[in-house]
């Protein structure tokens, strides 16, 4: 299996109103089958009814759902401001802030937010992951000099 993830679906109540919510972050989608999809940088996210995407995987819809999902989403920006501008955005497009703009342990700064669905998206300026031109994320070597894996 490559070391790669394609595609994020996120199981939504109403495909209308969870569109509506991130066309207000900017994001513009196009819906097929009752599907919305939008390019994230070198990924896909999809928007889908939860109790389809369920069926799909096999699963009974909110088996095991106890309001944190154990994922989180993040989106990483260049800067403190942007995580403020992204975060104010989200409040104002229908977000429940979970985590207000802050410094996190690790040098940087950051918020959490969730969707009209409770999806967690976590947005972080992280000093240490540099961000390409195009958005792409490049994790760091972590390992001591002279160390290899």
């Amino acid at each position: 299996m490559e070391q790669r993830v394609s595609l994020i679906t996120l199981g939504v109540r109403d495909l209308a109103r969870a569109t509506q919510f991130y066309a207000a972050l900017g994001w513009h989608g196009q819906e097929v089958e009752s599907t919305v999809f939008f390019q994230a940088g070198p990924m896909g996210v999809a928007l889908w009814s939860r109790s389809a995407l369920a069926a799909d995987a096999g699963i009974a819809d909110g088996e095991g759902d106890d309001g944190f999902g154990s994922i989180a989403i993040a989106h990483n920006v260049r800067s403190d401001a942007e995580v403020d501008d992204i975060v104010n955005n989200a409040r104002t497009a229908g977000a429940r802030v979970v985590r207000e703009p802050g410094p996190t342990f690790y040098g940087g700064y950051a918020a959490y937010f969730r969707d009209p669905d409770g999806h967690l998206w976590e947005i972080a300026h992280n000093p240490g992951f540099p961000l390409g031109a195009d958005g792409a994320l490049t994790i760091p070597d972590f390992a001591p000099p002279g160390v290899e894996d």
